[in-house]
């Protein structure tokens, strides 16, 4: 009997606890950036402390309203209260409303918390919360802003384009003759996505009068845009939405029999935007198109056609006119292994009315000629899509010829030449080869070889050979092992012949300052271990600083190898490069102490 009492009372009790309630309830989860959302905090006990959530993401335009009501079904009372509020969207993405809280007979009770998904504007908002305490007020101000009210209106000036061809995108608010605005907050912006786009300030509004859907409206600009289509298909722009601050007819005239204003806010929306953009025709398509498209204009120019040794010569690839200057590359040149051509400085001088692109794009090549002689540079082609014709062209330039008045010969001549005057040289010893100036006797008597010195000699020879052979190969295989080694003494090696070969050259600046670079790096493959590639000064320096070199040998050492690549093509004298060599062998000497 009384396990029986207990687990009544048990059950009793818990019941108790189980009828403490409190949620939170809202009346969508998904809506749009222009809707709005009502929350609902509801308890079936009555408590204290009621700590609502901080709604981040969310702007509060209406509450806390507060409900309670008291019911009673045949002797049993029934208790719910309810907080209200009313949440308007700040921003699109998932959105959380964290945890409330409340205190009801001493204990803390909190909600659960809720996820939002917030997406793009609505066409029309038609939300019955948007004013819980007065819908019929609400209700009869949405009609009229609907009839007297505020439009956002995006005008396109071309739903199907090409690739790459510029349309314009307009937007504007039109308000009725009859309603005014105080002003607005931008909700959400339009994106776009697989476009090139370029806004277009509107510096002042101007309000103009137009039609809209047939009756007299004054509409202003509020923002113009180019989008260049990056993709064929089906392309969508995404909407622009606002927060209108208007003043609507109410629908009432006061006693002189004008209309009463009501005041109140309006979510407006342009809409998502179709654009179906067609691809470029296969047919007829150039190989060196390489996706422009407009009306153009081709050109290269040279700074100059005749040069000494020494000088340097600008080349310019232009293109000019209206199209997608800044989304297309330009043809580069073809030239000469005689003349070094440096990467091109890139200019662009382009405005973007709303027309679209206009203005020109050019590529500047620095060349510099490496031996005397006439060079010719081939003719580039350029070809665009011609937005006019349908139709591709091409526009090709005229060959432009190099001459330099002065400098060295090519080497393959000279190759060639020093191959002509060794045979030269050896036909002139072999004039006289028949002549012998010394005598040599041999006997005419001849000893056995068997049983001779000789004979035993070669006998035991390989049994001798044979621990040295062994000696030798594993040196050998220790040797070829050491990978690390080798390439050290490689480098050391190659170090030691380009400076010899500096000082071969040290009267022929170019070669002489080429050997001297070098052998410079080749010391430090040797010393630091490193390759060719990693041969930045930061490094350089950050490695030699680690084998405790001194800092003013090493500042010596870029030094040089900035004199190096800046020497070859500046003039010199004769006793800056021997100082330059000397300087050199004097920095190399002291690394290699130091290190």
């Amino acid at each position: 009997m009384k396990k029986i009492l207990f687990i009544v009372a048990l059950i009793a009790n818990l019941s108790l606890f189980a009828q403490v309630e409190f949620e939170a309830k809202v009346s969508k989860t998904s809506l749009g950036i222009n809707e709005r959302l009502r929350i609902d905090f509801i308890m079936n006990e009555d408590g204290d402390n009621f700590n609502p959530p901080a709604f981040e993401g969310f702007k509060v335009v209406g509450g806390p309203g507060q409900s309670v009501n008291y019911l009673w079904v045949n002797g049993r009372k029934s208790f719910n209260k309810t907080y209200t509020y009313v949440l308007m969207p700040l921003k699109k993405g998932n959105i959380v409303i964290k945890q409330s809280s409340i205190e009801i007979n001493g204990q803390v009770y909190k909600t659960s918390p809720i996820k939002i998904t917030v997406g793009n504007a609505v066409a029309e908002e038609r939300d019955p919360y948007a004013n819980p305490y007065n819908n019929q007020q609400q209700q009869q101000q949405s009609t009229y802003a609907g009839k007297d009210g505020v439009h956002l209106v995006a005008e396109i000036s071309n739903v199907n384009p090409y690739l790459n061809e510029p349309i314009t995108v307009v937007y504007k608010i039109y308000v009725s003759n009859r309603s005014a605005v105080g002003g607005w907050r931008e909700l959400s912006s339009p994106k776009y996505s697989n476009f090139w786009s370029q806004n277009i300030d509107v510096k002042q509004l101007q309000i103009q009068q137009g039609k809209y859907q047939g009756e007299d409206y004054r509409f202003a600009i509020l923002r113009k845009t180019v989008l260049y289509p990056q993709k064929s298909g089906k392309l969508e722009i995404e909407p622009l939405s606002l927060d209108v601050e208007v003043e609507v007819p109410s629908g009432k005239v006061d006693f002189f029999g004008r209309p009463l204003m009501t005041v109140g806010s309006k979510k407006v929306s342009a809409g998502a935007k179709i654009i179906n953009v067609k691809p470029l025709p296969e047919s007829g398509k150039p190989e060196d198109f390489t996706g422009a498209v407009g009306h153009f204009d081709f050109n290269v120019i040279p700074s100059k056609t005749k040069l000494k040794n020494g000088e340097s010569l600008d080349l310019k690839v232009v293109v000019s006119g209206k199209g997608n200057l800044k989304l297309f590359t330009l043809p580069k040149p073809v030239l000469p292994s005689s003349l070094e051509m440096y990467d091109p400085v890139h200019q662009e001088n382009v405005t973007t009315p709303l027309s679209g692109m206009t203005g020109n794009i050019s590529d500047t090549y620095t060349i510099i000629p490496q031996f005397k002689g006439n060079y010719p540079i081939q003719p580039l082609t350029f070809s665009y899509f011609d937005l006019g014709t349908k139709t591709y062209k091409t526009i090709s330039s005229k060959e432009i010829n190099i001459e330099v008045l002065n400098g060295p010969t090519s080497t393959n001549n000279n190759a060639v030449a020093g191959n002509n005057s060794n045979k030269t040289k050896v036909a002139s010893n072999a004039a006289f080869g028949f002549i012998k100036l010394k005598t040599s006797l041999a006997s005419t008597t001849q000893s056995d070889f068997l049983g001779s010195g000789l004979f035993y000699s070669l006998l035991f020879l390989p049994f001798f050979l044979i621990p040295v052979i062994m000696a030798i190969r594993k040196k050998k295989e220790a040797i070829d092992g050491d990978v690390i080694g080798n390439r050290i003494r490689m480098s050391n090696k190659l170090a030691k012949k380009y400076l010899s070969e500096a000082q071969k050259q040290i009267n022929n600046k170019e070669p002489f300052y080429i050997a001297l670079e070098r052998a410079l790096h080749n010391f430090l493959k040797a010393k630091l271990h490193i390759e060719t590639s990693e041969m930045s000064k930061d490094k350089i320096r950050e490695l030699l600083e680690i084998k405790n070199a001194n800092q003013e040998t090493i500042n010596k050492f870029i030094a040089l190898t900035e004199s190096c690549e800046f020497a070859r093509y500046a003039p010199s004298t004769s006793t800056s490069i021997q100082n330059d060599y000397n300087l050199a062998v004097t920095i190399i000497s002291e690394l290699e102490k130091q290190i």
